[in-house]
């Protein structure tokens, strides 16, 4: 089953209705946006497959995942996760800059 990689893209597509409404992040400047995000969740993965290498981390099983791996025990939902977490961290911090303002 592939629920919960439809669910975060749909809450993906929430963030862009939210982003796309009121300019903040990809709609008002998208290249910088786009390697705001993409660093972060560079960064997000690269702790991923440490703590991976170091047996802290491992994938769960759970009939909601798609199975998909990109590296050993970091499923594909990972990536989805970590957009989406650097996606509505960067749209609240700069919705609220923008509401400080006005």
């Amino acid at each position: 089953m592939i629920l919960y990689l439809a669910a975060l893209t749909v809450s993906l597509l929430g963030m862009g209705l939210i982003d796309f409404k009121h300019k903040l992040a990809l709609f008002a400047q998208p290249v910088r946006s786009a390697i705001t995000i993409g660093v972060a969740v560079t960064v997000f993965l690269i702790w991923d497959l440490v703590g991976i290498s170091q047996g802290i981390f491992f994938r769960g099983e759970g009939p909601y995942l798609t199975g998909i791996t990109i590296a050993p025990e970091l499923p594909i939902e990972e990536v989805f996760f970590l957009t989406l977490l650097s996606y509505t961290i960067l749209i609240a911090y700069l919705g609220f800059a923008k509401w400080r303002k006005s």
